[in-house]
């Protein structure tokens, strides 16, 4: 058994989901009593937003770290179902699971998305609230299950922890994909699991 420390990286719907969302989107501005002219901005913003919604966004890396060991990931963009295996099959041993905002994001995408790609999870994981275990949600501890929340990035510098941010933030995840800069967001998702690993140490007195 095994901590493990997680974030994920993810992108807007791809391109064979854009007619069920513009169904959506146009429904949602009908009953808005808006215009139903769709303006091409409009659903480019309505589509950028499903990044952080697993019902058609996708996830494009995974990282991960078992207790002290380095940080890696696993990445396929062609394929998400084979990654969502694969993480499942690692997190399958893990007695708890930990990542900032992992609860109402991170895990819960996975979640979703295993389902969408027809993956059968390895854990039967509670996503109930006011708890630390079996998933520690840095952010949620940190505020204390108050209606507030953190960046990452702000709570490791209040602690003393080296921001991961260097050079890329995740508002830049899908301009980096666009220019073919897979592996600068893999490194970049493998920062954000080592700063939230140290800022996990430093809440717990290790």
């Amino acid at each position: 058994m095994y901590k493990l420390f997680l974030d994920i990286e993810t992108l807007p719907a791809d391109e064979g989901s854009h007619d069920a969302l513009r169904f959506l989107h146009q429904k949602k501005k009908a009953k808005k009593k808006k215009e139903c002219c769709e303006e091409q901005g409009d659903f480019e913003q309505y589509l950028l937003g499903t990044s952080f919604d697993g019902s058609f966004g996708r996830i494009l890396c995974i990282g991960y770290a078992i207790d002290d060991n380095p940080a890696e990931y696993l990445c396929n963009d062609k394929d998400e179902a084979q990654m969502l295996r694969e993480f499942w099959e690692i997190a399958q041993e893990a007695n708890l699971l930990i990542g900032h905002n992992i609860i109402d994001f991170d895990m819960r995408f996975i979640y979703q998305r295993s389902i969408i790609n027809n993956v059968l999870p390895s854990l039967d994981l509670t996503f109930a609230r006011y708890r630390s275990s079996p998933m520690y949600d840095t952010m949620k501890e940190w505020v204390k299950w108050s209606m507030g929340n953190v960046g990452l990035e702000y709570l490791a510098l209040a602690l003393g922890v080296p921001s991961p941010k260097d050079g890329i933030d995740g508002s830049q995840v899908f301009e980096f994909y666009k220019k073919g800069k897979i592996n600068e967001i893999c490194e970049y998702c493998k920062r954000d699991v080592e700063a939230t690993r140290a800022v996990y140490k430093r809440m717990t007195f290790q």
